[in-house]
């Protein structure tokens, strides 16, 4: 007789997927009492624990298919509801559909990011992003919160800039951009001893001003998409910046051929 097995969830990289998803709900619950910082840096925070709950699940092999659905929902409310309401809050509520409208188009933006993004896994090239990560998205718009509030901005006079920001970054979402990854990067490897260094001057910056070089290294990074993609296609089309990524060669061609590389490594170690 066969033993039945055990039932359950894996309970370490789901407590870390929960840590960010509480971090979401209480940016969105502090964006209502008019705490706006403390709603920005809980949109960072749960950057963190994102970006924790998948390595810990591949370092003690607790991977999952709830875990998986478990993290794309959480990152629904850290990395679409909580940067909208957030941005909002501070500074849409006066601009009536057009607040509401640049809100929406950023929760639709990341809603269907991660769609997208659940469909492609084991296919899509790994070096790249196709769009803009929510979470970097998450950043650009908790980064510019943070940033008015660190200098005394009221967000309601700036609502224009706020809707563009919040809007085109739920744009680029969904854009056909490619972002860099950053997967490749042997984190394994030693490094000369002033590498160890220029992390230590990066920290001393970061904790100098943070809210403004966050804000910068992100939005830096979401505009690293469309000029690297202008600057590398000779002719652009529609579907280099919106469409169907089926038809996208470079992505599609270079993903095949790593399947086929890991395929015949695996066969030859066979």
């Amino acid at each position: 007789m066969s033993e039945q097995k055990r039932k359950g969830i894996y309970l370490l990289p789901n407590l870390l997927t929960t840590a960010g998803l509480f971090s979401g709900f209480f940016a969105v619950v502090s964006s209502m009492n008019g705490r706006f910082e403390a709603a920005a840096v809980a949109i960072f925070v749960a950057m963190i624990f994102d970006g924790l709950d998948g390595r810990v699940a591949r370092m003690t092999n607790t991977q999952s298919d709830f875990g998986a659905e478990y993290d794309s929902m959480a990152d629904m409310v850290s990395f679409g509801m909580a940067p909208a309401l957030v941005a909002y809050n501070w500074g849409l509520t006066e601009f009536g559909k057009i607040g509401w409208l640049a809100a929406f188009v950023y929760v639709a933006g990341a809603a269907l990011r991660l769609a997208r993004f659940n469909t492609q896994v084991g296919i899509a090239d790994k070096r790249f992003f196709q769009g803009l990560a929510s979470p970097a998205a998450a950043a650009v718009v908790a980064g510019l919160v943070w940033v008015g509030v660190e200098y005394d901005v009221n967000g309601a006079d700036y609502g224009l800039v706020v809707a563009a920001v919040t809007g085109l970054a739920g744009l680029l979402m969904v854009s056909n951009f490619k972002y860099n990854s950053f997967k490749e990067v042997n984190w394994h490897g030693k490094v000369p001893f002033v590498g160890l260094l220029i992390v230590l001057l990066i920290f001393v910056i970061v904790a100098t001003e943070p809210a403004l070089v966050l804000f910068i290294v992100f939005a830096l990074y979401a505009l690293a998409g469309p000029v690297n993609t202008f600057r590398t296609v000779d002719k652009v089309t529609l579907n280099d910046v919106v469409g169907d990524h089926e038809e996208d060669a470079d992505f599609s061609e270079d993903a095949q051929n790593d399947l086929d590389e890991n395929k015949a490594k695996g066969d030859s170690d066979k």
